[in-house]
């Protein structure tokens, strides 16, 4: 049989627990490109690392066939990007430029060995349009007559799995070991790929992958954050999301913007979703938010406001879709409006530091912020400038 890789950039949590563990179980040798040296030592002496599903009965899973190599060392990556089966990226928004380069360079190795034919890489990253941001950094590093189109394929991807914080206590205890919830399923780009979708259990290959991406951001992530901000802001004692949706009207609320949003998308999506289809996603999520073996707090949730009130975001992101339509998003406005008031802590008593950043912002001022953060011009958007800052000062 035919030796499987698949060379994973990011041995993060989604890159252990999701990718890692979805490749690693259906035969596949798991390669991990990390700047974490203590991590990748680690990963190179056990050779394994343990995945602990946290649902109604605890599970164990152990991923082997598993080495790692330094991201920093060039010959290392561009001889893995040559070699390998697949690809993946899971590093964070951020320090996806950073990879790039690097990933260019092993590319057009890959393309001169001739003995290796086109390679597919699954862009595991929450941001929309992920693929045309990656085709045009490669673009910029890839000479003029590389075929970038027709030999390599970039599959976005729906991120749906939840993988909370792990406490230090627990991670000195098992470095390698990561948290996440059973849910397993990888939505993908079909037309994404050059070569054929690998069969691995778990991948879900979609036509119209935008609409599966912008269920994810404006239902799923809007659903989160709304009940984690909205719960902090009615208990701002609690720790854990499961604590404050013990409490129906954060569940109501947290329902109600969900279904604001979900409305939008079917007005959009007419072939992709039914009313019934969003439903019971909205319902399987809200019980997934309740997981209390998952322990995921309301720190995780909804720390990094400045990402998440953004212009594309789960709020924006669909305020925007929803004004051209005329369709309501009151109750989206309300929910990003608790965000103004979220100032959750991690077990050390620390706020993130982009709420940090944020709480400096918002000292020069809602309009500034607004227009900062959110994108909203006090002149062009005046009405919903004023939406907004109504429903703030309702709250002070």
């Amino acid at each position: 049989m035919e030796k499987k890789s698949i060379l994973i950039f990011g041995a993060g949590k989604i890159g252990r627990s999701f990718i890692g563990q979805l490749f690693g179980l259906s035969g596949y040798e798991v390669v991990f490109s990390d700047i974490d040296e203590e991590l990748v030592s680690l990963l190179n002496h056990e050779k394994s690392y343990a995945v602990v599903i946290k649902g109604d009965k605890e599970e164990r899973i152990t991923i082997s066939n598993v080495r790692a190599i330094n991201g920093t060392n060039q010959e290392a990556v561009t001889e893995e990007v040559k070699n390998t089966s697949i690809i993946a990226v899971s590093v964070g928004k951020n320090a996806l430029p950073k990879i790039i380069p690097i990933l260019a360079k092993g590319l057009i190795k890959r393309f001169q060995g001739s003995e290796n034919g086109p390679v597919d890489i699954i862009i595991a990253e929450n941001m929309r349009s992920a693929n045309e941001v990656i085709y045009k950094e490669l673009k910029d590093n890839l000479p003029d007559d590389f075929p970038l189109h027709d030999y390599v394929g970039l599959v976005e991807t729906s991120i749906g799995k939840m993988v909370p914080l792990m406490t230090a206590g627990e991670i000195k205890k098992d470095p390698l070991s990561v948290f996440a919830e059973p849910y397993n399923q990888l939505i993908l780009d079909k037309k994404g790929f050059r070569n054929e979708v690998p069969d691995v259990m778990g991948l879900a290959p979609k036509e119209n992958i935008r609409a599966w991406v912008d269920r994810k951001a404006f239902i799923h992530n809007l659903g989160h954050a709304t009940a984690a901000y909205y719960g902090f802001f009615k208990y701002p004692g609690s720790t854990y999301l499961y604590e404050v949706l013990e409490d129906t009207h954060v569940i109501e609320f947290t329902r109600e913007a969900m279904l604001q949003s979900a409305a939008v998308l079917l007005k959009i999506y007419p072939d992709d979703f039914t009313p019934r289809d969003l439903s019971v996603h909205i319902e399987d999520l809200l019980f997934r938010f309740r997981n209390r073996s998952l322990k995921d707090t309301l720190f995780r949730v909804g720390q990094d406001i400045p990402r998440k009130l953004g212009p594309d975001d789960r709020f924006m992101g669909i305020i925007r879709l929803a004004i051209p339509l005329r369709m309501p998003y009151d109750k989206i406005l309300e929910a990003m409006s608790y965000a103004f008031f979220f100032k959750a802590t991690d077990e050390n008593g620390h706020r993130s530091e982009q709420d940090i950043v944020f709480e400096k912002l918002l000292s020069q001022g809602i309009d500034y912020t607004l227009q900062k953060v959110c994108g909203i011009d006090p002149v062009f958007d005046q009405e919903l400038a004023e939406k907004v800052k109504s429903s703030i000062n309702v709250k002070r």
